[in-house]
């Protein structure tokens, strides 16, 4: 299978795209993640990127998409892929399609994680991260809290909350998923690869309406 989750921040993709890379043995990739994982083992477009994040700009399209296609081209994806955070927008879409066209491939399906926006302010805003970054639990005040507020459950450490977690700035993001990233909801609903999943309730029931969508067995 090779899967596309899309979701506004705060939909649960990550946590999703985890557990299902463990149940089906595909490999997770995450923009983020592999922009570091490119720049620590030196690859070419690792090099290119880190060209641009030490001056502390964006990575354009076309070093991102060059950092994909190392990947994609790996025996680690020979398999299938579950990505995560990318394609943003729709030029970076019709990128990747060119990319997978290269690479003999092509998107089976697009999962679209749907949450209410004051669903995902709530859920945003009440998320804490333990400090320690060899253990980075998740915890949540509401829906995950700790045992001990304030302290990470699995190691002890302080627990932070991202700078953009912030409610102000949750909804600047928000804004920013809509004009930008939304769009590609219709863009796969026309390539008829579109499958809508409710990001809502509980993380277990979530994952199994997200199998059955997938036609896999729980």
């Amino acid at each position: 299978m090779r899967i596309l989750f899309l979701g506004a921040p705060g939909a649960g993709k990550g946590t999703q795209c985890k557990r299902l890379s463990a149940k089906l043995s595909l490999p997770h990739l995450s923009s983020g993640d592999l922009l570091r994982e490119a720049v620590k083992a030196g690859t070419p477009a690792g090099v290119q990127a880190k060209e641009y994040m030490d001056k502390g700009v964006l990575v354009p399209d076309e070093v991102l998409i060059e950092m994909f296609k190392e990947k994609l081209s790996s025996a680690e994806c020979k398999n299938g892929f579950i990505l995560d955070g990318f394609p943003r927008n729709l030029s970076q879409a019709k990128s990747l399609d060119e990319l997978l066209v290269s690479l003999n491939s092509g998107l089976s399906t697009v999962i679209n994680l749907d949450v209410d926006d004051s669903f995902l302010t709530e859920r945003i805003c009440g998320r804490w991260t333990c400090g320690n970054k060899a253990c980075a639990a998740v915890y949540h005040v509401k829906f995950a809290p700790p045992k001990v507020p304030g302290k990470c459950d699995v190691c002890s450490s302080d627990l932070t909350q991202r700078a953009d977690d912030k409610e102000e700035l949750v909804k600047a993001r928000l804004n920013t998923y809509r004009e930008q990233t939304e769009p590609l909801i219709q863009y796969y609903t026309e390539k008829k690869l579109l499958k809508t999943v409710s990001g809502e309730g509980d993380q277990d029931a979530i994952f199994n309406n997200l199998l059955q969508s997938l036609q896999v067995t729980a």
